[in-house]
């Protein structure tokens, strides 16, 4: 039995990695990491959602990370900018952590896959969404663990079109845009429409459905 453990938010991408998961493996688990996010009501919708697919779901505390870095992500009062270089909701080791202990988990649960949904395509320029980064990490946690995880990345190529129109060959495409949170102020849904993250999703949802669904 192929086994996979999901790092899964509660948004868009992280659903519609789920949703490919159950479609790819045998057996999967999602795992939820709180560290004092500011859209945290996306932990609501990471339960629901896994509570809807019937994926055993389990929530990690690492608010230790709050501690550790000041960002935008997980400082209310910070005004979001993503104007020029690295944007400021960038969480420094968020990725890197996260996977980590999703391996940790996938190991002692006895799966071999783990599956993340970042990408390199359509993102905010986070340094550890880029795929070297994911393989130089899949090759360290192997050699740490004395394990064969295999690292799995379905949306890193993918635009945020692509993403959408992905949800829809899985015939899902309105259970994510209602479900899901992906807005930095945490409004499920379609979000609030002015944040970065919500612009991002609405464009590549209109660019999607523009160029016409291929599921209805």
């Amino acid at each position: 039995m192929e086994k996979a453990v999901v790092v899964f938010s509660g948004g868009q991408d992280s659903t519609t990695c789920l949703l490919w998961a159950l479609e790819t493996f045998d057996h999967v688990e999602a795992v939820t990491f709180l560290y004092g996010q500011r859209n945290a009501s996306e932990l609501d919708s990471a339960k629901k959602i896994a509570e809807d697919l019937g994926v055993p779901h389990t929530v990690m505390d690492l608010n230790l990370l709050n501690q550790l870095t000041e960002n935008a992500m997980t400082r209310s009062d910070m005004e979001i900018d993503e104007t020029g270089g690295v944007p400021n909701t960038f969480v420094e080791g968020r990725n890197h952590i996260f996977l980590s202990f999703a391996a940790i988990y996938a190991k002692r649960v006895g799966a071999r896959h783990v599956i993340t949904g970042v990408s390199e395509t359509d993102f905010s320029g986070y340094p550890d969404c880029r795929n070297d980064f994911i393989k130089s990490l899949n090759v360290t946690l192997n050699l740490a663990m004395d394990a064969r995880f295999e690292f799995h990345t379905p949306l890193m190529w993918k635009t945020k079109a692509d993403v959408w129109e992905m949800a829809d060959k899985m015939g899902s495409l309105e259970y994510i845009r209602e479900n899901t949170t992906t807005c930095y102020n945490g409004i499920i849904g379609d979000g609030c429409g002015d944040c970065p993250s919500c612009k991002l999703r609405k464009q590549g949802l209109d660019a999607y459905l523009t160029g016409g669904r291929v599921h209805v």
